[in-house]
């Protein structure tokens, strides 16, 4: 083969007449980890689903190992040698991998299926990509995410795929199944196959990738070497400006009151001894592995979990919270980690989203508090087409946005924050920081929870490290990621 495993050029791509793509060339070689990254709305989906047949381009042209192709359909790329990883797997849950991974193109023997030859084909592509806790005749349905991309990932490599396209694939994984991702990516450049990344998570883009394509408002920006630009760089090429402090000063005027959230003592069948405190104009990070007993934390907090042990003071009077609406009507709020599912009505307008505590609570509901609702979707810069548009068409930084509001609107004291920028752009999370410095500067108690150890301590006044369902340590805003690694996994002070 000479050239190119893959030539993208001039691309055009429209809906409604609105322009998605203009002139986008894309390459890659054998064996090459390529980012694609941009704001959302850059056209970074789109390309995507123009090469894997979801879409068919409207001007330019595609080549595969120098021929020329065209797709309209997905099998027609999977048959040309292009797999896709999409964040909504494609698997039949009552299967099993062997079944999945042959799904379509089953092994006969004399008119039957045969099972031994699927099952043994799935072990042996298994074992090429060096997994070796997954069995074939597992049910996909009982599977963790990552053992279900993993299945995604056999199948692709069973029909003989030379390019992957991934699509935020560390999304819904937990840090330990993240590091088994990065192995699988390693295998498969080493056996040649290309891998096309989406991602909004810069730390994977310059561990895992070899060069780096910048869209913004679907034109190319730049194709370049991920040892040749720096995060700062590439930050500044995908949202068209320098953000020169990736995480705002604390505001001036900034001060920290009385004690609003004490936790004494909490516990509960998942986390024990809690002692926590957070101040009125504060953030209080929690930080540590998954499954360390943050999310666990904020869950007792707002009443889904709660704890059954120990004590908790709001504003310095005593409360037992055992269910979210006692902690609503004490001033706790719950921005959760999962808003699709959690916390937004997907399908009901921008306004009613906006609204919803505020209509589903008497105790916090009043006009005047309604009145706020268009104020504070203003503030956080929601870009949406009106109030009655559809959640679902927004933006996942846009969606975050309303659920934030949702929020404000009832005016707590205290605010709960489980991974805030999760699956969204660097220009939302930079904007959502920005919102949580001003809440903090308004006099709320911020509690957050970050995967991503960088956010909290860029924004944390505090930081309190959980280990095996305990605060093994608290430290002060700004400690070194490696000082916050050392008692999240255990190891005590470094």
């Amino acid at each position: 083969m000479t050239g190119p495993l893959l030539a993208m050029r001039g691309i055009d791509k429209a809906f409604l007449g609105v322009p998605v793509l203009s002139a986008v060339d894309l390459t890659m070689e054998p064996g090459e980890v390529h980012a694609l990254v941009g704001e959302n709305g850059a056209g970074k989906s789109t390309l995507m689903k123009i090469l894997a047949g979801v879409h068919t381009a409207d001007a330019g042209t595609i080549e595969l190992d120098g021929r020329a192709v065209s797709f309209t359909h997905p099998l027609q790329a999977q048959q040309a040698g292009v797999a896709s990883v999409f964040q909504e797997f494609n698997l039949l849950p009552e299967l099993t991998v062997a079944e999945n991974v042959h799904l379509g193109r089953e092994p006969k023997r004399r008119m039957l299926i045969d099972r031994r030859a699927m099952t043994e084909s799935t072990a042996a592509v298994l074992a090429d990509l060096g997994v070796e806790d997954l069995s074939p005749a597992a049910k996909v349905g009982t599977l963790s995410v990552a053992h279900q991309q993993i299945t995604e990932i056999a199948k692709a490599l069973s029909q003989g795929a030379d390019l992957i396209c991934m699509d935020e694939p560390t999304a819904a994984l937990a840090d330990a199944e993240v590091e088994l991702l990065y192995r699988l990516i390693g295998r498969l450049r080493e056996r040649g196959t290309a891998v096309l990344y989406v991602s909004h998570r810069l730390k994977e883009i310059f561990d895992l990738c070899d060069r780096i394509t910048v869209l913004k408002d679907g034109r190319l920006v730049d194709t370049t070497a991920a040892a040749d630009i720096t995060p700062d760089d590439l930050v500044a090429k995908m949202v068209g400006r320098r953000i020169e402090a990736q995480f705002p000063d604390r505001l001036p005027g900034t001060e920290t009151g009385e004690v609003r959230l004490r936790i004494t003592g909490g516990g509960n069948d998942r986390v024990d001894a809690i002692d926590l405190e957070v101040r009125a104009g504060e953030i209080v990070g929690l930080a540590g592995l998954q499954g360390s007993g943050r999310t666990e934390i904020a869950e007792a907090v707002f009443g889904i979990a709660p704890f059954t042990r120990g004590s908790i003071e709001v504003d310095g009077a005593p409360i037992r919270i055992t269910k979210p609406r006692k902690a609503i009507n004490a001033g706790i709020a719950l921005v959760t980690e999962d808003r699709k599912a959690q916390g937004l009505a997907l399908r009901q307008s921008v306004r009613a989203n906006a609204r919803m505590v505020l209509d589903a609570n008497a105790r916090v509901h009043s006009r005047a508090r309604l009145a706020r609702v268009s104020g504070l979707l203003s503030s956080l810069d929601l870009v949406a087409r009106g109030e009655d548009q559809e959640v679902r068409f927004l933006s996942g930084g846009n969606q975050q946005k309303v659920v934030v509001a949702k929020w404000l609107a009832a005016e707590p004291g205290i605010i709960v924050l489980d991974e805030p920028t999760r699956g969204i752009d660097v220009g939302a999370k930079h904007k959502l920081y920005s919102v949580i410095r001003e809440l903090a500067a308004e006099g709320l108690a911020v509690l957050l929870i970050a995967s991503e150890l960088i956010e909290v301590i860029g924004l944390a006044d505090r930081i309190a490290v959980l280990h095996d369902g305990r605060i093994a340590a608290e430290l002060p805003g700004g400690a070194t990621e490696q000082q916050v690694m050392a008692y999240a996994t255990g190891r005590g002070p470094e």
